[in-house]
C-alpha cells in the first residue's frame, strides 16, 4: 500500500477517534482503513494503536510515530503548495541558452525589460554558439538561429536572423565601394571561422544567388572582434544585422550592395514539451514572442 497514504489515514483514525468515522470522512471502506493500519504496523513490526469494541488508544509506539506521520504530511502538503504556486504566479529562477552575438546585442538588453516587469523572476542567461541539449543541461529555454534538429522540442518561430555585408567610410575611400557581389573578390574581406566556407560568401539577388570567393588577411571566432576590426578600417564584414545595425544608424559603418543580401537563418525559441507549463515560462515565450516574434503577437498556448 501506499506508505504516505496509510499514514494520513492513521493520522485521521487517532483524531476522529475510530475506524468507522475515519473510514467516513476518507470514504473508505472500515476494512480498508485497517487494511492501511496493518500495513504500517507490520512494516514498524510494532502496534500503533489499542483497539477494543468500545475504544481505542495510542501505544508508545503509536504516540511517537504520530507526531512524525503528521510532520511529515505537513512537509508534503508545504512542498505540493509551493509547487503551485510557482505555477499560479510567475517566479522563480529562468535558465535560458543563447548564441553570442544575439544573447548580447538583443536578449541581454530586452531582459532588463523582462525583469523589470517580472521582479520575482531571476534569470540566468548562458551564452555559447554551441547548441546545448535543453534536457540533459536543464536550461528552460534557448534561442537557437539555424535549422532545427530535435524534434523532441517546441519551436516558436522568430524574425529571420539577417545578415549585413558592410565596411567603414574610410576603409570605402582608400579602396573604393564595391557594387557588384563579384567585387568583393578584389578587397580585404574579414572572415568567422565558426562560417563552414568563410572563403565563399553567398548573396541573394535579382537574379537569384551568387557565390564569391573573398580573402582577407584576419580572420576570427569572435564576431564583434571582426566588428572591431571593420569600424578600425580594416576591411569589409559580413555579420548579423543585430551586432552592426547600430554602427550604420550612426554612419560609422556603410551598409553595401543594397540589392544583394547575405542568405538570412531561421531563428527560434525552443523549449521542452511538458503537460503544464510553468508561469514564468509562459511570461518568456510571450514577451519574447512580442519582442522579436515574426508577428509580434502572443504564442498561442498548447498547455
Amino acid at each position: 500500500m501506499d506508505l504516505l497514504t496509510s499514514m494520513a489515514t492513521f493520522v485521521r483514525v487517532v483524531e476522529t477517534g475510530s475506524l468507522a468515522a475515519a473510514a467516513k470522512e476518507l470514504r473508505l471502506s472500515a476494512t480498508m482503513v485497517g487494511k492501511h493500519l496493518s500495513a504500517l504496523e507490520d512494516r514498524l513490526g510494532a502496534r500503533l494503536l489499542n483497539r477494543t469494541t468500545r475504544r481505542q488508544s495510542l501505544t508508545e509506539v503509536g504516540i511517537v510515530y504520530l507526531e512524525r506521520c503528521r510532520q511529515l504530511l505537513a512537509a508534503v502538503t508545504d512542498a505540493d503548495a509551493s509547487v503551485q504556486t510557482l505555477r499560479q504566479a510567475p517566479r522563480g529562477t529562468l535558465r535560458i541558452a543563447s548564441p553570442i552575438t544575439f544573447g548580447v546585442q538583443r536578449l541581454a538588453p530586452a531582459l532588463a525589460d523582462f525583469l523589470h516587469k517580472y521582479r520575482e523572476i531571476t534569470a540566468e542567461l548562458t551564452l555559447n554558439d554551441r547548441m546545448p541539449d535543453l534536457v540533459s543541461e536543464g536550461y528552460d529555454v534557448a534561442i537557437r538561429i539555424g535549422p532545427l534538429r530535435d524534434s523532441k522540442l517546441i519551436a516558436y518561430p522568430l524574425q529571420p536572423y539577417r545578415m549585413l555585408i558592410c565596411a567603414a567610410p574610410d576603409y570605402l575611400a582608400r579602396y573604393g565601394t564595391p557594387t557588384k557581389p563579384e567585387e568583393l573578390g578584389h578587397h580585404n574581406c574579414l572572415g568567422l571561422t565558426l562560417f563552414d566556407r568563410r572563403s565563399q560568401w553567398r548573396l541573394i539577388g535579382p537574379k537569384g544567388e551568387h557565390r564569391v570567393q573573398v580573402k582577407g588577411n584576419l580572420i576570427a571566432n569572435h564576431g564583434p572582434a571582426l566588428r572591431t576590426a571593420a569600424l578600425a578600417g580594416m576591411g569589409i564584414v559580413m555579420q548579423p544585422e543585430s551586432l552592426l545595425a547600430d554602427d550604420v544608424a550612426a554612419g560609422r559603418l556603410i551598409s553595401l550592395l543594397p540589392n544583394f543580401a547575405p542568405p538570412s537563418r531561421p531563428m527560434n525559441l525552443v523549449y521542452q514539451t511538458e503537460r503544464r507549463i510553468a508561469p514564468k515560462l509562459r511570461c518568456f515565450i510571450d514577451f519574447i514572442a512580442e519582442r522579436f516574434g515574426k508577428t509580434r503577437s502572443k504564442i498561442p498556448s498548447r498547455f
